[in-house]
């Protein structure tokens, strides 16, 4: 194995494997799960860090949970939201999968030269609505500005903090043989309503993104006693890879009950004629809830309508996560080696 050294630090990844990593658009498959693996957490991490959507702090007795994320997606405003009101609700959602209650966001934006300012009025304006109806504030930020052509309009990066309460741990580590696996609505639709205004696609119905923020449904969990064991938003990579990220940390296995897992009929025809597997399109408003089997029917009346029972854990098995189809055959839910769509959030 060849190394590349950078100063006087060595890169573990073969030379050779540098430019598919790097071409992999964003996260969701194999190649990022190996550059986080193999890169970023042998410089940044530590033997006891949890790969996880915010990471949980102590602070003078306090806990507190910490996240960041940029967006990129393309267009800069699609059906049902825009990148102002993702960048909010996408960060809020991650700090909610750690059992946070959302507080306070950063907003840095990189904006391309010549970006008209009714878009940027546009988009602020749209990130202020979020906060208000997330229940955050946006307390500080940055601007910085790129060159014509090296920008694509504008890019948001965000950092939240929120609150968590008692001495509750959600984390993949707590997963448990048996715990049942629950979402919290219909898969899919993000990533249709995203490709669809790029490629100029045009649908009998208008099929709109899932984005919204869902604090308030984990709050409602905990606050009525719900042992969560783990809970993972379904973004980049969808379900499926949510769900294989999960089971490789928790070393266990996942069956799925395909029959459970709601797709609409549209968001099902758009992904035939695409050639997408709704599984593994991206989210901005469904999370899954793992959670002890005594306690689903309670879990689901606190996520409401929509929320289903979709699989169950199992003992470690290989591979990690596999799907009853509604035909009775069992098939493999594995990860994507690259992403189905780049610049989807």
């Amino acid at each position: 194995m060849k190394n590349i050294n950078v100063g006087s630090i060595a890169c573990p990844l073969p030379i050779d494997q540098y430019p598919h990593v790097l071409l992999a658009h964003g996260g969701g498959g194999r190649l990022m799960q190996q550059l986080i693996s193999q890169v970023f957490l042998p410089a940044f991490g530590s033997s006891d860090q949890v790969q996880h959507d915010a990471a949980t702090l102590s602070l003078d007795g306090d806990r507190l949970a910490l996240t960041t994320d940029s967006y990129v997606v393309h267009p800069l405003f699609f059906p049902g939201g825009d990148i102002g009101s993702m960048a909010v609700y996408g960060t809020v959602n991650d700090l909610a999968m750690a059992g946070a209650s959302p507080q306070y966001l950063t907003a840095g934006f990189i904006l391309e030269e010549g970006l008209p300012m009714s878009i940027l009025w546009q988009v602020v304006q749209s990130m202020a609505a979020a906060a208000e109806r997330a229940g955050v504030q946006i307390v500080t930020g940055d601007t910085k500005v790129v060159d014509r052509g090296k920008g694509d309009g504008i890019f948001i990066n965000t950092a939240g903090v929120g609150v968590v309460a008692g001495d509750r741990t959600i984390s993949p580590t707590e997963v448990q043989v048996g715990d049942v696996v629950l979402v919290n609505g219909d898969i899919g639709r993000h990533g249709i309503a995203i490709m669809a205004v790029r490629e100029g696609l045009m649908f009998e119905t208008a099929i709109e993104s899932d984005s919204a923020p869902v604090a308030e449904e984990v709050l409602s969990l905990l606050e009525a006693g719900i042992e969560v064991h783990c809970l993972r938003d379904l973004t980049r990579g969808g379900l499926a890879s949510a769900l294989n990220e999960i089971a490789v940390a928790a070393n266990l296995g996942i069956r799925l009950d395909e029959r459970a897992i709601a797709v609409r009929d549209d968001v099902q025809g758009a992904c035939e004629i695409l050639g997408f597997d709704p599984l593994y399109l991206a989210n901005e408003g469904r999370f899954v809830a793992f959670v002890p089997p005594d306690q689903v029917q309670a879990a689901l009346e606190c996520l409401g309508d929509g929320a289903a029972e979709i699989g169950v854990v199992t003992e470690t098995s290989k591979p990690p996560v596999t799907m009853m189809s509604e035909i009775g055959s069992l098939r493999t839910v594995d990860l994507l080696s690259g992403e189905q769509l780049p610049r989807i959030c």
